[in-house]
């Protein structure tokens, strides 16, 4: 068996409707979460085995399907703002079989994340970049010792890191993200690493409460 085939042969599954779905997405070129990114969070799900998932950032239900197929016994709360957005993803989760499983809130997240009761045991962030550290203290809040707080898009074409020049329209969007990566890996209540899967993942582990 060569390399390449036992790699696959860890690698989940992804369904075939939702690989068609986001490479439609990908020739239109709307956001769509990164294969490799996707990938991460599914060997991230298969590895936590969560009973329940909060995703920011339904988009059109692609990803929250995915981990929903991962985890057959997992429920699924998903945070919208974008209205059209919101109903292709109803759409999309009753076409999969899946409605019963996702509750799909349309909404700011700002506005919805402090009404929310958890623990959820992983946490899915792909929504507005600039409200990360905005969220943070509710997910923090939210998630249970030993969850997992998974962040999309931190390093955003190197500008976050340095790694390319700050177009000046685009300041004060890296300087929340800086703030949102400087506030998680302070908190001693989480253990952070910054990987660098498409645009950029945090990942960072609640620590279990003694």
């Amino acid at each position: 068996m060569t390399g390449e085939n036992i790699r696959m042969l860890f690698m989940p599954r992804i369904d075939a409707r939702i690989e068609k779905m986001r490479q439609e997405l990908k020739d239109r070129r709307d956001p769509v979460c990164p294969d490799e990114v996707l990938q991460y969070l599914l060997l991230t799900v298969r590895e936590v085995v969560p009973s329940q998932i909060l995703e920011i950032g339904t988009a059109e239900g692609l990803s929250g399907a995915a981990m929903l197929f991962e985890a057959p016994n997992a429920r699924l709360t998903t945070v919208e703002i974008d209205e059209d957005r919101h109903k292709k993803a109803k759409k999309n989760f009753q076409e999969f079989g899946l409605s019963g499983r996702a509750r799909c809130v349309l909404g700011d997240a700002a506005d919805v994340l402090p009404a929310l009761e958890g623990p959820f045991d992983l946490i899915f962030l792909d929504g507005p970049k600039a409200q990360y550290v905005h969220y943070l203290p509710d997910l923090k809040r939210l998630l249970r010792g030993g969850g997992v707080l998974i962040a999309d898009d931190v390093l955003l074409y190197g500008w976050v890191d340095g790694r390319s020049p700050v177009p000046p329209k685009r300041h004060s969007l890296i300087d929340r993200i800086r703030d949102y990566l400087k506030a998680v890996s302070a908190d001693e209540d989480f253990i952070t690493s910054v990987l660098a899967l498409g645009e950029g993942v945090a990942v960072s582990v609640k620590r279990q409460t003694k």
